[in-house]
């Protein structure tokens, strides 16, 4: 069985507005096994944000446990949280983050500076992960040179440096028109499949969601619903609609010829 990347136990988040308190986040618990493709899902004002600030270890919760990759973070200090930010997980964010005076290679070199990898260590890293995310002779051109798509398979492959134990992204699609929405998310799901790529996504987008092999739906702080996503059928060498078998590489099901990754039924 597949170890725990992330575990949240009792988790609740408290702000005060004024003299007023209010509930982020109550009494949640949330367990992420190694290599699970995951969404998180909700309407504005359900905590998603919070949580995700959580999780990425910007904040710190009223009380609770959080355990990344066996850490207990919520416990330490910022001058520890820093390093497992960087060496723990990868971030991928709606609006790409890329530094406009580096070229494709160097954003993705410069999560690796503060580790003990040489110049031409962290050349060839970066050269082999804009390779696996389909960039082959993009590597220097900078972030204006790039497509909106291109610029996100740059940031993929920059939260992949480090080689984290789970990607964070938030909004990966968000930014993104309906083809590269598309392609990123299969990309993700390629990852997930051939690398074992442990994925935590927050969407808004519900056809998203449905690509990942779990989904969650937060409200008012809390995990209120999870259902399968198609991703883990196709994990399985299933189709999700006829559960006839199916290759990693299909995209149509030979037996019942749907698209694999649709589905008509919505999560929210």
């Amino acid at each position: 069985m597949s170890k725990p990347v992330l575990q949240i136990k009792n988790l609740t988040k408290t702000y005060m507005l004024g003299k007023r308190p209010v509930q982020a986040l109550t009494n949640l618990n949330l367990q992420v096994n190694q290599g699970e493709f995951i969404a998180i899902m909700g309407p504005s004002g359900s905590g998603k944000t919070t949580l995700l600030n959580m999780i990425g270890c910007i904040d710190k919760p009223t009380s609770g446990q959080i355990l990344l990759d066996g850490l207990e973070v919520d416990k330490m200090p910022e001058k520890e949280l820093y390093k497992v930010r960087r060496d723990k997980m990868g971030f991928v964010f709606q609006t790409f983050n890329l530094l406009p005076y580096l070229n494709a290679r160097e954003n993705v070199e410069l999560p690796m500076e503060a580790t003990t990898k040489s110049k031409a260590e962290r050349k060839k890293r970066a050269s082999e992960l804009l390779a696996m995310v389909g960039l082959t002779g993009r590597e220097n051109h900078r972030p204006q040179r790039l497509s909106a798509g291109e610029q996100q398979r740059v940031a993929i492959a920059r939260a992949l440096a480090n080689n984290p134990a789970f990607i964070l992204a938030d909004e990966p699609t968000g930014n993104l028109d309906t083809k590269n929405k598309t392609e990123i998310i299969k990309l993700l799901a390629k990852l997930n499949l051939t690398n074992q790529t442990t994925i935590v996504m927050v969407t808004h987008d519900s056809q998203a969601a449905n690509q990942t092999e779990r989904m969650l739906l937060l409200k008012d702080g809390k995990i209120v619903k999870e259902k399968q996503g198609l991703h883990l059928a196709k994990k399985n060498n299933k189709c999700p609609h006829c559960n006839a078998d199916i290759t990693l590489n299909d995209e149509i099901c030979p037996n019942c010829k749907k698209p694999i990754l649709e589905t008509e039924e919505p999560f929210i």
